[in-house]
């Protein structure tokens, strides 16, 4: 199943201490590139994340918020610095001595001091965090994809229509073959006439002429490498697997063709006819973009 690069993805998962929301949202890239926006205390599972994007995601851009809301209450601790504490005390009895002053007999006073007492968070071990950002991180996932496959859905609608109206003219082109040929013979013989006309006739220019002609108005083989192309792009858009770098590449040899074709068939009619080819080509050329 086609599945286009762009999308969006939300998920949710929570167990009794952590709840979690990952939303995804992705844009067209040539490879594939993840950035996270979440708390730098759970960078540690970036990769773990990583891992079960790739799951699912083969190129592309990828912007992922993570916002994590801790539902068990933080336990703290009171430290006390004892050596400053002692170098503290020490300095007020000497400065009490120096200035003749009563010495300090209230611990307050010391303990304002700073760095005296510390207020710390114990620290976290977020135990059960990891199955609840897989959690989340599924559902965004899924969700994504279901979206993506959405627009893949129309992306395939919309080539297989382009397709059929280049098959269309493509048979236009290979219908004008009798008169471009015709109008080409014509003006042939007109030059072989003049050179046979001449005193000296000129046979390696007669050779030349000839060699030119039967050349110039076959493209029988462009027509063919081109219905070629078209059935050969049909049966990748049925396959499960990223396509966008496949059809990219059948886009620029359907392109060859199609220049090629314009250089052979010197018809105006035809001339039209390939200008409009292209036209569908470069608008299939810019929709592949979209593609994974």
């Amino acid at each position: 199943m086609l599945k286009s690069m762009t999308g969006f993805g939300a998920g949710a998962a929570e167990d009794d201490s952590y709840r979690v929301l990952i939303e995804v949202k992705s844009v067209n890239q040539r490879y594939l590139e993840i950035g996270f926006h979440m708390p730098h205390k759970i960078d540690a599972f970036a990769e773990g994340m990583k891992k079960k994007i790739k799951e699912y995601v083969s190129r592309g851009k990828l912007d992922v918020n993570v916002s994590l809301t801790e539902k068990k209450d933080k336990t703290q601790s009171v430290r006390v610095d004892k050596n400053l504490a002692i170098a503290y005390h020490k300095a007020l009895n000497e400065l009490s001595d120096l200035l003749h002053l009563p010495r300090p007999d209230d611990i307050t006073q010391v303990a304002a001091f700073p760095d005296i007492i510390k207020v710390e968070d114990n620290e976290e071990s977020f135990e059960g965090l990891e199955a609840v950002l897989a959690e989340a991180m599924d559902g965004a996932l899924r969700n994504l994809t279901h979206m993506r496959e959405e627009e893949g859905a129309n992306l395939k609608q919309d080539f297989i229509d382009r397709l059929e109206r280049m098959e269309n003219m493509v048979e236009k082109i290979a219908g004008l073959a009798p008169q471009i040929v015709a109008a080409y013979r014509e003006r042939l013989q007109k030059t072989l006439g003049e050179l046979l006309s001449a005193e000296e006739i000129d046979q390696n220019r007669i050779i030349q002429e000839t060699a030119i002609y039967s050349d110039r108005v076959n493209f029988t083989e462009e027509m063919v490498r081109l219905k070629s192309h078209f059935a050969q792009f049909r049966k990748i858009l049925e396959s499960d697997e990223p396509v966008g770098r496949k059809l990219d590449f059948l886009i620029q040899e359907m392109n060859r063709e199609i220049n090629t074709t314009a250089s052979k068939a010197n018809n105006a009619e035809a001339a039209q006819i390939v200008v409009d080819v292209k036209s569908e080509i470069e608008k299939l050329r810019e929709q592949i973009q979209n593609l994974e």
